[in-house]
């Protein structure tokens, strides 16, 4: 309704629409999409309002760079050391944190950016927490779509739509974010109504990104990496089956053969191709369902309800335990906001113990 409103074109429409399901289980014409797209638009990069841009280095930097300013202020990190559970005192509160390996790791506070599953299913005993509080968080919809698909190829893709130059260098579609099997709407519903009924979509939703046309030190000379972000992929497939590897490459071989068709030889160009669906996703990043935000980015999910009633503000049930993840207001996207608000509450209540 809201593009409706302001656009008449459905290529662009369309087009459009796909920031409004992104990681969501969701069709263009479900209620409250236009929320997510919104959350995609909001905040800025370098003074220009909606825009996004690429790591240099790649995602993995910028974790890089906040660990590096962490470091660099006193803190000490862990890495490569999974938690096994959260310490607490005899009032029930936040201690600190228990590792693996046996280390114990004490603070007044604990800050947690894992999922709400994790945190308070798995690391807090359940009789430390409020049982309405519990089936919540049992409850939330983590239902996700997202299949990602990671190429290495060994040239640039050439579109039919703008071929590539005589010298092989990136153009300035190539340094976008470029989207497929988005001429309409109607075929991004068609492509979450298959899902729905535990079908990967036979058309499915692509958002692809070559982020070494920008940053070449990510792929060798005249090679190239390709990012696909798709849709629609069911966590469980239709009769209950998982994904094995046969169900993933055929869902992959779908994804090329329509990438084909916009850009002629990109599957001859392909090296090599990682594919993470949801389970991979869940097992692999600790993403609940495979859901990129930690959880359902719907209005029953939002604002006070994010990730319960009375629990929007970034404390939780356990004193000294705060949620500073994309579970937490006001969700998930590579922009920091949960986590800045997270310790800026933290550092409220710190300066009172």
């Amino acid at each position: 309704q809201i593009l409706d409103h302001w656009f008449e074109s459905e290529p662009l429409k369309a087009t459009l629409a796909t920031d409004a399901v992104i990681g969501a289980m969701a069709s263009p014409h479900t209620p409250g999409s236009g929320y997510v797209l919104l959350h995609h638009v909001m905040g800025e990069l370098d003074g220009r309002r909606g825009a996004w841009g690429y790591v240099a280095g790649g995602m993995g930097a910028l974790s890089q760079a906040i660990a590096q300013a962490a470091t660099a202020r006193g803190a000490h990190i862990f890495a490569e050391k999974a938690v096994c559970h959260v310490l607490l005192g005899r009032d029930g509160e936040a201690q600190g944190v228990a590792l693996q390996d046996g280390t114990e790791v004490r603070s007044k506070l604990v800050l947690s950016n894992a999922s709400l599953q994790i945190t308070f299913l798995e690391l807090i005993p359940q009789e430390q927490l409020p049982k309405d509080f519990v089936q919540r968080i049992r409850q939330l919809d983590t239902r996700s779509p997202v299949t990602k698909i990671n190429v290495a190829v060994d040239r640039l893709p050439s579109f039919l739509a703008a071929p590539n130059a005589r010298d092989g260098q990136p153009l300035p579609h190539h340094q976008c974010s470029i989207h497929l099997n988005c001429e309409g709407t109607q075929l991004l519903h068609q492509a979450f109504t298959e899902a729905a009924h535990g079908h990967p979509s036979s058309r499915p939703m692509i958002e692809l990104c070559i982020p070494s046309a920008l940053d070449p030190g990510l792929a060798p000379p005249g090679c190239h990496v390709v990012s696909l972000f798709t849709q629609y992929t069911p966590s469980v497939l239709a009769g209950g089956r998982s994904w094995d590897e046969q169900a993933r490459n055929a869902y992959a071989d779908t994804v090329f053969d329509c990438i084909e068709d916009y850009a002629p030889g990109f599957k001859a160009s392909v090296i090599g191709r990682d594919i993470l669906t949801p389970p991979d996703l869940e097992r692999i990043f600790g993403l609940p369902g495979g859901n990129i935000f930690h959880g359902g980015m719907s209005l029953d999910q939002l604002y006070f309800a994010r990730p319960a009633p009375s629990y929007s503000g970034y404390r939780s049930p356990i004193p000294g335990l705060y949620l500073c993840g994309s579970g937490a207001h006001p969700g998930g996207g590579v922009m920091g906001a949960a986590g800045r608000n997270a310790a800026q509450v933290a550092i409220q209540d710190f300066r009172h113990l």
